[in-house]
This record gives C-alpha cells, structure tokens and sequence, in this order.
C-alpha cells in the first residue's frame, strides 16, 4: 500500500486547518460580538458536526458512495469559506457556520476509514500515517500567523480555502473499505452500537472533545487576556507539534503494548491535565512549556479512538463508525465545551474557566476509569 498518499492528504488537511481552528474566536471578537455570541458559534458548529458526520458517513457506506460524499463535501467548504469574509452580522454568521460544519462534517472520519482500509494488515502503523497532519500543522502554523497578522482575519478563510483544493484532489486517490450486503450491514451495525462497549468509549470520547476543544479554540484568547502578544500564538503551535511527533511516529508500539481503550483513558486525564497547567501559569514561558503536552492529548486521543473505532465497528460500517466517534468528540463534545467555555471565559476569565473544565474532565475519567477497571484490567493488543 502506497501511504504516501494519506500521508499527503493529512499534511495539506491540517496545514488549511492551521489557518483556521486557532483563530475562529479572535476572528468573532474582532467583529464585536459578546461572549455570549462567541459561546454560541463555538458550541453550535460541533453541534453540526455531531449530527452531520453519522449522516454523511451512514450514507457513503449503505449506497457505496465515499468517493461523491468526499468530493462534495470538501468543495462546499471550500466555496462557503471563499465567501465567508463578506458576511459580518451575527445573524447571517451562523447560518454560514452551520452550514460549513455540516459539510466539514465527514471529511476526516472518511479520510480515517479509508486510511485504515489502504493499511490493510499494517493498521497499527495509522499514527505514522497521520503524522502528515502533524507535518502540515507545524510548517503552516507560523506561517498562517504572519500571514493573517498582516493582511488581516479573512486570510483565516482564504488560506483555508486555497490548500484545501489541493486536499480535493488527493482524496480521489482514496481506496474505501468493499461494499457489503446493506442487510447484514445493518444488523451488525445495530447489535455494536448498542451496547456497553460503544457508550463508554463515546463517553470518553465526549470528554476529550470538551477538553480539546477549550484547548484550541481559547488559547489564543487566553494570551491576549494575558496581555500576552499574539505573534506567540504561533511559536505555541509550533511547540506543540514538536510534542506530538515521538507520539505519532511511536504509536503503533504504544497501541501493541498498552491496547487503544488504555490510551482513551490518558490521553483524556492528559487534557484534563493540561487545562489545569494552563490556569496555573500566568507567563508565556509556562503555557509554552505546557505546549510540550500536546503529544499525550490531542494525537494520542486520535490515534486510540480510530483505532478503537475501527476494532469495534462491524464490517461494511467503517466509516460510520469514525462518524460516530467523530460526532462524539469533535460534535457534542466540542459543542459543549465551545459554549460553556465561551460563556465562562467572558463571565469569569481564562484562569477559572480553564480550572474549571480541567477539573471536571478529570472526574469524568476517574469515575469512568473506576466503572471500567475490571473490564480492562489487562492490555489489550491490536492486532495487524
């Protein structure tokens, strides 16, 4: 199997997503909108997600359409992105961010699907193939910086919507997991996700999206409450890819010596953590160093949860079942952590509201950890 070609759609994926995801909230608080407002963008498109991506990627796999799902889906965010700058008002902003979510919706949990699919007995080597994302994210952060320091907050669009033209024609190369009959599809799909199993681990995933997402969406806001120069949001980024390439690059043996559910586990406690050392640092030079974590949260979380998506979804549902996940984490997840960390950081500020998500986040996997101990009491080993 030819990996340089998921490895090239994760580097140009994320180096358009550099351009966007850190800068969304600077970009609503330089159009004056309240913090109520901001919550509300920051929660309602996760929102979207979570209901999208099931409905996009169930779609692709019952009609065997992965290839049309794709095509159409990266070129409706590219146009509504080039058109996004023009709009101003609050009431005409949302509906164009609902409407980019959903179409955003599926791109990756495809994009993984197919990956694995192309992997074949090599599944285990998904984190190394992934570490396109992380390439692409750390050359384009600095760069998406300037970029948009200089020629102002609509180059957060416009940079997006350029590389992802290049993702457009990647993904036809794509090879998807065989059709199988849509009637023992659907059986097995209903008997996976309805069981212990799959509500666990969408729990969790739940959990780290909240965390993740009050991560990358108000960092930046963070700084700037700081006083803290913006042209550091860059350098941040860069730092936190550093951390992430001995995870990606070490992943398979990480998933072979402590199994994909294990992995859930620390990589949500890390982001817990991670937000707890945020609202303990009060200077640059700590949040940078905290930077470092960001190989034990975000990848380390992506990695398992494909993974664990992957072993626990019936055949012929793949796809669904990254959607699923997706909509957990990067859906109501990051919904209700976009707009309870809005509301808090403009009532409360950035320290208490970092001290407060970091906190409930670690209870959430302590208690889950203490319901599940006995189920996972030994490793559990990928296999491929």
């Amino acid at each position: 199997m030819n990996k340089r070609l998921p490895f090239s759609f994760y580097i140009f994926y994320f180096a358009a997503a550099s351009f966007s995801m850190p800068f969304f909230v600077l970009y609503y608080q330089g159009l004056g909108y309240n913090g109520a407002q901001i919550g509300l963008l920051a929660g309602i498109v996760p929102l979207v997600i979570m209901i999208g991506a099931p409905i996009w990627t169930r779609f692709a796999d019952t009609q065997h359409n992965h290839r049309l799902v794709m095509s159409v889906t990266i070129g409706m965010t590219i146009l509504i992105a080039g058109v996004f700058p023009l709009f101003k008002t609050f009431l005409l902003v949302l509906p164009l961010s609902i409407l980019y979510a959903f179409f955003a919706a599926p791109i990756i949990p495809l994009a993984d699907s197919a990956t694995i699919n192309m992997l074949g007995d090599e599944k285990n080597l998904y984190g190394r193939v992934r570490l396109g994302g992380t390439i692409g994210w750390g050359l384009t952060a600095l760069l998406a910086g300037y970029i948009i320091q200089t020629y102002g907050t609509r180059w957060i669009f416009w940079g997006y919507a350029l590389i992802m033209v290049v993702v457009f024609f990647i993904s036809q190369k794509f090879i998807y997991p065989a059709r199988l009959e849509k009637e023992s599809s659907t059986g097995d799909l209903r008997g996976a996700f309805y069981n212990r199993q799959w509500v666990v681990f969408l729990l969790l995933a739940f959990i780290a999206g909240v965390g993740l997402t009050t991560i990358n969406s108000f960092l930046s806001p963070y700084l700037q409450e700081l006083k803290i120069s913006q042209s550091y949001m860059g350098i941040a980024l860069v730092i936190s890819v550093i951390g992430e390439l001995p995870v990606m690059f070490y992943s398979n043996r990480l998933l072979m010596r402590y199994g994909t559910f294990p992995l859930l586990g620390i990589a949500t406690a890390m982001s817990g953590l991670r937000l707890l050392l945020y609202a303990a640092a009060n200077s640059i030079q700590g949040i940078l160093a905290f930077q470092l974590l960001n190989g034990l949260t975000y990848p380390l979380f992506m990695v398992a949860a494909v993974s664990h998506a992957s072993e626990i979804s019936p055949e012929g549902m793949k796809a669904t079942g990254q959607g699923l996940m997706n909509a957990a984490a990067s859906g109501i997840g990051s919904s209700v952590g976009g707009f309870f960390s809005g509301l808090l950081m403009g009532s409360i500020g950035g320290q208490p509201m970092f001290f407060s998500i970091g906190s409930i986040m670690l209870a959430g996997v302590i208690a889950i950890s203490g319901l599940e101990r006995k189920r996972y009491a030994r490793p559990q080993r990928t296999t491929g």
